[in-house]
Parts: structure tokens; sequence; C-alpha cells
């Protein structure tokens, strides 16, 4: 079964996501962490940014991984290096090139291959995953969204204003809904879930409650009665 979880910045996905597949043990997968390992590698070998076949050649070639929480290309744990403000920096290139996004598309789609997955990211239910037997869009006011994002911040000891995230998280919102490729939208046919004024358990509880009602039934064994047949 596929779970896909989109929305804008500051929503909750992959702490929702990866606590939905900690709970479930299923695989998660976090995209947004696919572009920045092309990006940590792409700077490390001097390969243009604006270089998109060569960005996508790049996607194909190293193996990405997700294992207990952390992130690996090859052998190697990048879960600290790809979330530096330099590397940051060098994801937008990488995630808005139409042929990078192409590839990653595939890889995705052959990592969730007879598995249980939760993913997340931008256009997981829109492009990715139209098929997924679970389709969610999380969101939550611009307020409260930059709120979250605030209480983080500072949780880190950065010196920031709320109005200050406000204005970053309009123009990330502007950037997303806005780009030629993989552009941010709910998917036809995906549930759209507000989280404001709730905390994680209650995220949690609505869609376990969908999973639970959307999950396949287990194949019944050859010859076998069907229930209340």
């Amino acid at each position: 079964m596929i779970v896909t979880l989109d929305g804008p910045a500051g929503a909750g996905k992959s702490s929702t996501a990866r606590e939905l597949a900690r709970r479930l043990g299923w695989c998660y997968m976090d995209t947004g962490a696919m572009y920045r390992a092309v990006a940590l590698v792409a700077t490390r070998r001097a390969i243009p940014l604006e270089d998109e076949p060569q960005l996508a050649a790049l996607a194909e070639s190293i193996e990405i991984r997700f294992e207990q929480g952390r992130v690996f290309v090859d052998a190697e744990d990048v879960s600290e290096a790809i979330r530096t403000a330099d590397n940051t920096t060098a994801t937008r290139p990488v995630a808005n090139a139409a042929l990078v996004r192409a590839a990653m598309k595939q890889i995705q789609r052959r990592m969730a291959a007879d598995r249980d997955v939760v993913t997340e990211g931008r256009d997981q239910g829109s492009e990715v995953f139209p098929q997924a037997e679970l389709k969610v869009f999380l969101t939550a006011s611009p307020e409260e969204r930059a709120r979250r994002r605030l209480a983080e911040e500072r949780a880190k000891g950065q010196n920031v204003t709320l109005d200050e995230i406000l204005a970053s998280q309009q123009d990330r919102d502007h950037g997303d809904t806005h780009r030629e490729v993989g552009a941010m939208r709910q998917a036809e046919g995906a549930e759209l879930l507000d989280t404001d004024g709730m905390d994680r358990e209650a995220v949690l509880a609505v869609l376990l409650g969908w999973i639970e009602a959307r999950r396949p039934a287990p194949p019944t064994a050859a010859g076998a009665r069907p229930p209340h047949a």
C-alpha cells in the first residue's frame, strides 16, 4: 500500500510521515532528502547545477537509502550534510530541473515497488503515485505553520522573528505552487487535512483511520470460503 503526504512547508509532513511509517513498520520515503542528496554529490563532484542531463544521470547512478531515520548515499550517512544552508541553496535548481524530476519519479517508483510505503513531498500524490491507495494534502494556515517553524528555529538557537518566517514562507509557497515541474497542488482524489488546532497524535489518529479503511484486504487462500459466505 502507498500513502502519499503532500503539502506546503511547515505543515508537518516530514515528522508526521516519519512517525506514521514507524508505527506501521513501513518504509518512509523523504523525497526532499533525495533531491538534497543529489545536490550534495553534484557539488562535491563539481557538476554544474544548471546541467540537467548530468544531474539526471547522477541521480540514476547513486543509491539513496533510508535506514532508521537516517539518509545514506551509497555507504555514506549524509543525514547532516544534506541539511546545511549551502546545500539547501544548491538543492533548489536541482529540484526544479525537469530531467532530474523525471529521473527521480522513476527512482521513487522503483523504491516503492512491492512495499508498504509512506512518502511525502509536494508532488507524490499528483505526479509520482497518482494510483496510491491513500493520498493526503496536509496543510495548515500560514500563521500556524509560521508559529511551528518559529518554535523549531528558536529551539536551534536561531534569532528569527515571526514576521521574517512569514515572509520567507510566503515566498516559498508562491515558488512551490508556480513551478513549471513538480508544482505543489492537491492531487485528484486526495484527502484534505487541515491541522490547525491539532497536535501530532490527533493528526496520526486521522491518518491511521484512513489507512485502515483503505488497506487492501489480504488475499483469500485458494479454495477458502469468503467470510459470511
